[in-house]
């Protein structure tokens, strides 16, 4: 797309627009693309979040005053919340300024490329995201225009790609649905919604009967949901329907815990990883992975792995041991009960005690009329309720839609359910949630208006200012200036995804520097604040408790701390990022032999020094030469192997610096063929004595002159479970995730076969792995 190509929109060149409501999640990422495309971008907005804030002002748009309207402005574009009176448009229309909508711009602008228009009731911005995050794993060049912002606030919510292909989300609210002609539509699901601009239900089937009419090229719609099955588009030779879902043309089959098994039309059978909780989220992705195999890219197991999830989605803003809170952007009644249903489900799937309790703030008076029932039928899968006042976004009072209303309405159908309004008195209300905590609640604020700053102030106010979320994105986003375009800083990152055992909460901030320079800042702004750092490799031989890290991590994934680089005496310098696989894979092809022992540890070079990992006799610091080193004050400095204090398990140079590289010495030149023949050996072991589940490698160290698996075998506890954490049938020393275990199902375990053995043998066991963030003896 040319800035060009506009004029012919309007009929007159524009260069200049001036954005009205540029703070919402649907203009400011179209402010941002227009700023990609060249456009000098203005705007304002009377309630701008810092989040927004921030990403408007990287992509170069100038944030002006309520209506002043830059001299020069040729365009007024507004967002759908935007009324008549607004002074902005008084201020265009006295100097004869076109007024468009979003949408209608959004349409114009992508009007010449090949549109991927996500659409629906619920969940089409993760959709959205998801498909953009499969599409960049692919290196496949479109652009792009989210409806929302990224969970990881260095990603901007809009790019003008390379190529001829967009994905833009499309928002059905004011009707200017009409405006696109897509090559490619998804159709997530359809529910009534937005009854002031579609009065009745017919009106609003109508206006996607006629989108999908008028698709181009293929139509996907999810097999689950009776209207889209009805609205799809149905012989005709042009636009071809296809069906997503766990029966439709294109199958997704949640496995495991965030894995998704792929079936049916999709060319790449097998599991793909899905960095992202609950079956709803796995339909997501399977219709994003199938508009991703529409468009040409090629789809892998790791696609969607480092997907960063989308701003107010699940979020997580703290978990602890006695209290985890949720915030989510879930504002109509389908969406309620989905997130509802799929947390309560988690909670009792993982064996976890406590209630469920809902503080909902409605948004727009005539979505809370429509579904007063819905809502209170949906809310009453919570064990508590807590009620806002509606917000309004800009809608004048319905009769039967406020906050009042709905209570009245709850209290009617379910009168046995605790549930507490304050009229008018939102502290009150938060004072009230605090003085009826319990230990083990799980609290989640739901709704779309401004409830995410109501739940940071709750959480301000119970003295959770280390876990405070704004806190820490205000933090983040510091952090982020110090470093290259390339690292990646997010806020609430889910470790679970980034371990081998799949378990645990979230850090709080993480990190992954792309460069020394990059790791040094980090260490130093670390050191500045005072904050707790923590170094992640590959996750293996630690667990991560539910409540995650209250600190920042540090992992060296990026692609420059993954080196191989022969040296002239025949040894080898690599990267602390290098897998142990892949050393050993590049070993190979250059025929150095003595490594190969390394080959079925499911680390990372840097992770393996500082355990001192080894398997089948062999360990690396048989094999290291020297290791260059970063102490936490950022300076770097280099070891030789000698001047290592090297033991069991453990490298005390390395507890409290972070291995940059590593010269090691081969034993022996060899041939490739003899090397590989080895590695199959131990494979070979390795796979008939090991489980073959999720785990974090053995858990307890070997005491002296006996084995930690054989007292656990003998002491009868194979097989033993806590939730779906299970001491492994093939391997003893195992913990096992059967798919759902949570990091605390992990230590309950670990506290259990520990004390058991401790009884029957007098053996007090001692952990091998990590208790990632925290230690042992504060648990055990």
């Amino acid at each position: 797309m040319r800035r060009a190509e506009l004029p012919t929109l309007l009929g007159k060149p524009v260069t200049a627009i001036h954005a009205v409501g540029v703070g919402g999640m649907g203009l400011g990422p179209l402010a941002i693309y227009l700023a990609e495309l060249g456009f000098a971008v203005s705007g304002e907005d009377d309630a701008m979040a810092a989040a927004m804030r921030v990403q408007l002002e990287r992509a170069g748009v100038t944030l002006t005053a309520t209506a002043a309207v830059p001299a020069g402005t040729q365009l007024v574009v507004i967002s759908s919340a935007i009324k008549g009176e607004h002074p902005a448009l008084a201020e265009a229309a006295s100097r004869g300024l076109p007024v468009v909508k979003r949408g209608e711009l959004l349409a114009g602008v992508t009007r010449d490329l090949k549109v991927v228009a996500v659409c629906g009731s619920h969940g089409k911005t993760t959709t959205t995201a998801m498909l953009v995050a499969a599409l960049q794993a692919a290196k496949f060049p479109a652009g792009f225009v989210l409806g929302g912002l990224w969970a990881d606030a260095r990603l901007a919510p809009a790019r003008a790609g390379a190529g001829e292909w967009v994905v833009v989300e499309v928002d059905e609210s004011d009707g200017t649905i009409a405006r696109f002609a897509p090559e490619i539509t998804v159709l997530v699901n359809l529910d009534w919604d937005h009854s002031d601009h579609y009065p009745r239900l017919e009106e609003l089937e109508e206006t996607f009967r006629t989108l999908l009419e008028r698709t181009r090229a293929a139509v996907l719609w999810h097999e689950a949901c009776a209207r889209s099955t009805r609205l799809r588009p149905q012989g005709r030779d042009s636009v071809r329907s296809w069906s997503f879902g766990r029966a439709g043309d294109f199958t997704g089959t949640p496995e495991t815990a965030g894995r998704l098994r792929l079936g049916g039309a999709f060319n790449w059978r097998n599991e793909v990883a899905v960095c992202a909780r609950g079956k709803f989220n796995l339909t997501n992705a399977t219709a994003a992975l199938a508009a991703a195999q529409m468009m040409g890219a090629t789809l892998g197991m790791e696609t969607l792995a480092k997907f960063p999830g989308v701003h107010r989605r699940q979020a997580v803003l703290l978990a602890e041991d006695g209290l985890t809170v949720i915030e989510d952007y879930a504002h109509h009644p389908a969406e309620i009960r989905t997130l509802l249903g799929g947390l309560r489900e988690e909670r009792s799937g993982g064996g976890r005690a406590g209630r469920l309790v809902a503080v909902f703030q409605p948004h727009r008076f005539s979505r809370t009329a429509q579904f007063r029932a819905e809502f209170a039928a949906a809310l009453s899968l919570a064990d508590a309720v807590y009620l806002i006042d509606v917000y309004g976004a800009g809608e004048t009072l319905v009769e039967g839609g406020t906050t009042a209303d709905l209570y009245a309405e709850m209290k009617r159908g379910t009168p046995e359910l605790p549930l507490v309004y304050r009229s008018g008195d939102t502290g009150g209300l938060l004072a009230a949630l605090s003085a009826g905590e319990m230990r083990g609640d799980c609290v989640v604020f739901v709704g779309a208006g401004d409830i995410e700053q109501n739940a940071r102030e709750w959480l301000a106010a119970r003295g959770e200012a280390a876990c405070s979320a704004v806190a820490w994105e205000d933090a983040a986003r510091g952090l982020c200036g110090r470093l290259s375009a390339a690292a990646v800083v997010r806020c609430d990152e889910t470790l679970a995804s980034k371990t081998t055992m799949r378990v645990g909460g979230p850090a709080r901030i993480y990190v992954e520097p792309d460069n020394v320079a990059d790791l040094q800042a980090t260490l130093r702004w670390v050191n500045e604040r005072g904050l707790r750092l923590e170094v992640l490799g590959r996750g293996s031989n630690l667990v991560v408790p539910e409540r995650g890290v209250e600190g920042v991590v540090v992992s060296l994934r990026r692609p420059g701390w993954e080196s191989f680089t022969p040296m002239a005496d025949g040894c080898v310098r690599v990267g602390a990022g290098l897998r142990l696989k892949n050393l050993c894979g590049l070993a190979t092809k250059a025929g150095l032999a003595g490594w190969e022992f390394l080959e079925g540890i499911p680390g990372n070079v840097g992770g393996a020094l500082r355990m001192n990992a080894g398997a089948m006799g062999g360990w690396i610091f048989d094999v290291v030469e020297e290791v260059e080193v970063m102490a936490r004050d950022g300076q770097v400095t280099t070891l030789r192997r000698e001047e290592m204090h090297v033991d069991y398990r453990h490298c005390a140079e390395l507890q409290a610096a972070i291995a940059l590289t590593a010269v090691l010495r081969p034993a022996v030149a060899s041939k490739a063929v003899e090397i590989g023949r080895q590695i199959d050996v131990y494979r070979d072991k390795r796979q008939k004595s090991q489980p073959r589940e999720p785990s974090a490698g053995c858990i307890f160290k070997n005491p002296p002159n006996d084995s930690a698996g054989r007292l656990i075998d003998a002491c009868g506890l194979k097989g033993t479970r806590v939730g779906d954490a299970e001491v492994s049938t093939v391997h003893a020393n195992f913990i096992v995730n059967r798919g759902k275990a949570s990091g605390d199902d992990v230590i309950a375990l670990v506290r259990q076969v520990r004390a058991v053995v401790a009884a029957k043998t007098g053996v007090t066991l001692e952990p091998e792995v990590m208790l990632y963030g925290n230690e042992w003896r504060t648990v055990l």
